[in-house]
């Protein structure tokens, strides 16, 4: 089945969609290739942003990407949620939706946090069951992004690359493979990063994202709000040696600066990622 998500297009560079942008980001159509939407700024929304957001899916490919699926939870998958989900896929067609491989909620309490699974047999069924139900319930590809956690739980089975992979090839998903998470958990936890994106199944990574972090010597907070480091840029051009040409997006969510700040950085993503192919 992996060569449905060998057939999902290259998108290119993108920029996720922000209020700060809303006014000047449709001019700028030959710098950006995709826009990646948050689910939960825009499902719940009319008005202006929903304006926008039919605009943009007139004028450029979208992707959809949430942080509040739980998809880890004990709690069964939440109705008005996925319906909601669907009915946004249904209105905009994105070219896939993605969300996190943690959980946010469990026992009717929202964490309003990305909360890490333990790297388990146990877990990996769970989850796989899970994003299957998710999958015959949306119409659309949907992909699993690795999170950075700052804690670790005795017992685990196996690493968190095997674990990644184990989820999304019994659940048959695609990969979102946020460079920057492997850059921040390895510096954190004392892994080989180059080692992790070696061991990830390369033909299931759809999209990548890339981001700043705030080092703070002991610890490293992902915070979204920051250039990407050059650290992490050497390891977005050893992902895609081994990945090939995959749509990346620069995520940047706090501290937003003005859109030419942006496509300034976007511009080095699309270097780095042509010399890595060259």
């Amino acid at each position: 089945m992996t060569d449905r998500w060998r057939a999902l297009p290259d998108l290119g560079f993108g920029l996720g969609l922000r209020r700060q942008h809303f006014d000047e980001i449709f001019d700028r159509r030959a710098q950006v290739d995709f826009l990646e939407i948050l689910t939960e700024n825009f499902m719940a929304f009319g008005g202006r942003p929903r304006d926008v957001l039919r605009r943009a899916a007139a004028e450029f490919p979208l992707v959809l990407h949430g942080t509040a699926l739980s998809i880890g939870s004990v709690d069964p998958l939440r109705e008005d949620y996925v319906e909601a989900i669907a009915a946004l896929v249904d209105e905009i067609r994105p070219r896939w939706f993605s969300d996190h491989l943690c959980f946010s909620s469990a026992f009717g309490v929202d964490y309003h946090d990305l909360v890490p699974l333990p790297f388990t047999e146990e877990a990996v069924e769970h989850v796989a069951a899970r994003v299957r139900q998710l999958q015959a319930r949306v119409d659309c590809p949907f992909l699993l992004e690795n999170p950075s956690y700052y804690v670790r739980y005795a017992g685990a089975e196996m690493s968190e690359a095997e674990f990644l992979r184990a989820v999304v090839e019994r659940a048959d998903c695609g990969l979102l493979l946020d460079v920057n998470n492997v850059y921040v958990n390895a510096r954190n936890h004392g892994y080989d990063a180059r080692a992790f994106i070696d061991a990830v199944p390369h033909e299931r990574v759809v999209q990548i994202h890339l981001a700043g972090h705030r080092d703070l010597g002991h610890v490293i907070i992902d915070t979204h709000g920051a250039a990407i480091c050059d650290e992490v840029y050497d390891l977005y051009a050893h992902t895609i040696a081994r990945t090939g040409p995959v749509a990346t997006l620069l995520e940047w969510d706090h501290d937003v600066p003005p859109l030419d700040r942006l496509l300034e950085e976007n511009a080095r993503i699309r270097e780095t990622a042509a010399r890595a192919r060259s």
